[in-house]
């Protein structure tokens, strides 16, 4: 009898668990999809920032941004005898850049920049690297525009989109 009452609970038991599953899943993916919080994270060069119809427009082309050991595994795939006489990636980091299509994104007015390393006083002897340093989004447009001391654009951005402007805008330092 204990035979017969297992071979009906384990199924039963099987079948339960995969209706929770996926009722689970569903109503995670119907509170995501009503919620409008879905934010997109992703790297990029930063081509222009323009100001368009009195709101700044991002224009950049996005790259794929690899850290430690998967940098190591695209750079060994990408350049197998440079990764084996290296070792590895150069600076821990690699990018890959294999389109140079640009897309253009709104800016938040209410965007928030973080930078590693600016202009900050005009002189090259003074270009340094302060981590993580939060700007104005108009500081970070009127810097992003001079080019003699530093070139902002050769630098990889972290950005945010989230309901379809961008809310975040990180420097990504290069050594």
């Amino acid at each position: 009898m204990n035979r017969k009452r297992s071979a009906y609970v384990l199924p039963a038991l099987l079948l339960l668990s995969l209706s929770l599953a996926s009722t689970a899943s569903t109503e995670l993916t119907r509170a995501e999809a009503q919620s409008g919080d879905s934010a997109r994270e992703f790297t990029v060069y930063i081509d222009s920032l323009k100001s368009q119809d009195q709101k700044l427009v991002l224009t950049a082309d996005e790259i794929g941004w690899y850290e430690g050991p998967a940098a190591d595994a695209i750079f060994a795939e990408r350049d197998p005898e440079s990764a084996a006489e290296l070792g590895g990636t150069p600076d821990g980091y690699y990018i890959v850049n294999d389109s140079d299509t640009l897309s253009s994104y709104p800016v938040s007015p209410d965007a928030q920049v973080v930078m590693q390393i600016y202009d900050r006083t005009g002189k090259l002897e003074d270009l340094d690297i302060n981590w993580n340093e939060e700007i104005s989004l108009a500081k970070f447009t009127g810097e992003f525009a001079k080019k003699d001391i530093i070139d902002l654009s050769q630098s990889p951005y972290h950005v945010t989109v989230k309901d379809g402007q961008i809310v975040l805008i990180v420097q990504q330092y290069t050594p």
